[in-house]
């Protein structure tokens, strides 16, 4: 009986159950996602800087936009991530990550950097696929690698923040760290410009500050290592399984992955919704620049609203769906004023150039950007058993990284094709179109197979 009696008062007593802890160790791997998303967009709102300074064409930038995820899509690196990440534990994977974005954005700072235009090297590039700069070539090399490390990060983070929120307010956690992680874009859009005008000479001064910041998010990471560490120690005293062992993951597993229905609803609609956000916040400053005929600054300012509803919205709607459920809706919603705003950027805001039209539709968007990522992330460990749950990731942000990857570099021709964006908007305005029925089917299975996603997240 005192056995018993002891066995409880440990588990009572767990990490995760002080409050403060767990929200101390989201806190922390949320910075690392946070200087991720700075870095990924770091030159958005310099695209005619870099037409202007390193002849990079429409074209050009779209290469580079989708090179990010080159690696992960065909040399399958998320696929190895998320066995990696079963295998090894969030702390290895987190760690190796976080060091694969700062060996890469150092690459990509050399790329971009005015010294080495005039370098041999930079010059043996040049030679060869003309058609695309060396600086390109060099920057998107570094790119790939970056690319590589974010995508394992954000597969590290929602394993980790499943394991520390487990029974908890898992929807508002993940919802506090997109918000966290999407400030970085907003943080793009205003120090990007602005450091690039403090150092007119230094091209590739955004991409260093950026480097530096990558460089405090490893450290942030391995701060949580030690306290998810101990964390382990509990786990394991008081006999609850810890999913990070490397004997509870076989590679046989993941055909429970690959042969769930609705893993692949929930995997094509990923990739829909995202190919119609991501890749339009690369071009996003340029489309308002051309559109509205401002100056790319102003232009990277007016964007950078584009997160703010989604930082105050995403964690609200984690309580909601904790308490009340109601995700495979909120995605349906969240597709279909996506639809809206992609077709108000192809139609209406050409007609009526007004700048709070297009602030409007930014924030509109922002909104869609709460209501898919905040129901989405936190469906997957209802469908997908939690030893593999970090591969079903990985394979999820495979098949999204084959939208991230081609779709920049469509849009990238398509602008050089037509000299406009109209079109553009149309395409990721098609791809919510199709989202939306993915929407439905997502319903549909839900209903039939009772997986819960209309259940609130918060076991009583």
């Amino acid at each position: 009986m005192r056995h018993i009696f002891d066995m409880s008062d440990k588990i009572n007593k767990l990490m995760n159950d002080n409050a403060a802890i767990r929200w101390t160790a989201l806190v922390l791997i949320a910075l690392m996602m946070f200087f991720a998303y700075l870095f990924a967009d770091i030159l958005s709102p310099l695209k005619s800087t870099l037409e202007a300074n390193l002849h990079w064409d429409s074209g050009t930038f779209g290469t580079y936009a989708g090179g990010e995820y080159f690696l992960n899509v065909f040399c399958f690196f998320l696929i190895f991530a998320g066995i990696i990440l079963d295998k090894m534990g969030v702390r290895f994977t987190g760690i190796l990550s976080a060091s694969l974005m700062v060996i890469g954005a150092a690459i990509k700072y050399v790329g971009v950097s005015t010294w080495f235009q005039d370098t041999a090297f930079c010059g043996w590039l040049n030679s060869w696929w003309v058609s695309f700069p060396g600086s390109a070539k060099m920057a998107t090399l570094g790119f790939m690698i970056f690319g590589c490390g974010c995508e394992m990060a954000g597969t590290t983070v929602s394993k980790a923040i499943a394991k520390w929120f487990k029974g908890k307010e898992m929807a508002l956690a993940m919802g506090v760290e997109m918000a966290i992680a999407r400030l970085g874009v907003f943080a793009a859009m205003w120090l990007s410009p602005a450091i690039s005008k403090s150092f007119p000479d230094v091209i590739g001064s955004p991409v260093a500050f950026g480097v530096l910041l990558l460089m405090i998010g490893l450290i942030s990471f391995s701060v949580f290592t030690i306290l998810d560490k101990k964390f382990d120690k509990q786990l394991a005293a008081v006999g609850e399984s810890d999913t990070s062992k490397a004997d509870e993951f076989q590679v046989k597993d993941l055909g429970k992955i690959f042969g769930s229905k609705m893993f692949w609803i929930v995997a094509i609609l990923c990739v829909l919704y995202y190919s119609a956000i991501f890749p339009f916040q690369k071009f996003a400053t340029n489309f308002l620049e051309e559109t509205l005929s401002v100056e790319a600054d102003f232009a990277a300012r007016l964007f950078s609203v584009f997160p703010i509803l989604a930082m105050v919205l995403t964690p609200a709607l984690g309580i909601f769906l904790d308490k009340k459920g109601k995700g495979a809706t909120m995605l349906m919603v969240g597709a279909l004023i996506m639809v809206v705003c992609h077709l108000g950027f192809a139609f209406v805001l050409p007609l009526y150039k007004a700048h709070w039209l297009a602030v409007m539709l930014i924030l509109i968007l922002g909104v869609s950007f709460s209501l898919v990522p905040a129901a989405l992330w936190p469906s997957v460990p209802k469908i997908i058993d939690e030893k593999i749950l970090g591969s079903a990731y990985c394979v999820i942000f495979w098949v999204q990284n084959i939208g991230l990857w081609g779709v920049p570099l469509l849009i990238g021709m398509v602008n050089k094709a037509t000299g406009g964006y109209t079109v553009p908007m149309i395409i990721f305005a098609s791809f919510g179109v199709i989202a939306l029925l993915f929407t439905f089917l997502l319903k549909i299975e839900d209903k039939k197979k009772g997986y819960g996603l209309e259940k609130p997240n918060i076991v009583d």
